[in-house]
């Protein structure tokens, strides 16, 4: 992965130039037409410091991450999410964190927040179904809130669960029911505790819109995009291998893992070359790299084990 070592850069130099010079125009017409955004969102940006886990590619425009979306609970169109989710209230909000650990409790968000160091990560987005982006998320290491809460010595694996919220969520409304909610995924101990994994709070220096996984998300960008886990209500610590909402509703399909691997393809398609969102009706496909591109930085993680087993 080529990596950005600057570190007097600010939000104009990580935004398209077309979108940093429309920025009061693309707030605007979000407004007019209904597209939802987290509360604040409009507001002074969130500050976050520049990193050197960056990639170096031009990130996506706003109009490409905020419109095109998964986010079963609330539809499964691509558009249903900002469609949709406007209808979600995500202030007030808690965590509950549980399981092997020195402090469980339920946390209130801002409580999370209070005292970290929001950076800017770009990273590259791949979806599993081949298509691909890249966003400027800001956010923080995923061990911050580990280490605060105290990860005991037994514990292997982190379980996450999305919010169940039938009234707001129109998707969670549907029957026959479209997954079986709440929507739930994991990490390995140490996947979770690597530097490249983050709790995203927004995009663009900016508060995450809601169809984007408001106000925290997980965000894992060696695997396949549906690991990274929107609007995170509860963080389990536990002992064994967490049940992911994928992997059980389709084993064959979707393992655990799920990390980004041009040599494993789904059963219904190829993984060896992806669609990057933005790039016109005729942009031509791109080559699928090994890990998303971090091969570099998380290889050695399943150093030994066979990828095309553990998918």
């Amino acid at each position: 992965m080529t990596q950005r070592w600057k570190n007097d850069l600010n939000w104009s130099d990580v935004t398209p130039k077309q979108v940093f010079l429309n920025r009061r125009q693309i707030m605007a017409g979000f407004a007019a037409s209904g597209l939802a955004l987290s509360a604040g969102m409009a507001q002074a940006g969130l500050g976050a410091k520049p990193s050197i886990l960056s990639t170096d590619e031009e990130p996506n425009a706003l109009e490409d991450i905020t419109a095109y979306n998964n986010f079963y609970e609330f539809g499964t169109g691509k558009a249903d999410p900002a469609e949709n989710a406007h209808s979600l209230t995500t202030d007030p909000w808690a965590v509950q964190i549980d399981g092997l650990v020195d402090k469980p409790g339920s946390y209130d968000l801002d409580d999370l927040l209070s005292g970290v160091t929001l950076e800017e990560r770009i990273y590259r987005f791949r979806c599993v179904e081949a298509w691909s982006m890249v966003v400027p998320w800001v956010g923080f290491e995923l061990k911050t809130i580990l280490d605060r809460v105290g990860v005991q010595p037994s514990a292997k694996y982190v379980a996450f669960e999305t919010l169940v919220r039938p009234e707001e969520m129109p998707g969670q409304r549907r029957f026959p029911p479209i997954l079986d909610w709440p929507y739930r995924e994991g990490l390995r101990l140490d996947e979770a505790m690597h530097p490249l994994t983050i709790m995203a709070t927004g995009i663009y220096d900016e508060p995450l819109p809601n169809q984007n996984g408001a106000p925290l998300r997980l965000v894992v960008p060696w695997k396949y995009g549906f690991k990274s886990i929107k609007s995170i209500v509860r963080i389990t610590l536990t002992e064994d291998e967490p049940p992911t909402t994928w992997n059980m509703q389709n084993a064959r399909e979707y393992g655990f893992y799920s990390n980004v691997n041009p040599k494993v393809d789904h059963p219904r398609w190829s993984q060896a070359s992806e669609r990057k969102i933005g790039g016109g009706l005729f942009a031509k496909r791109q080559p699928t790299l090994m890990f998303n591109g971090y091969e570099d930085q998380v290889a050695d993680l399943y150093a030994g084990m066979d990828l095309a087993k553990f998918y």
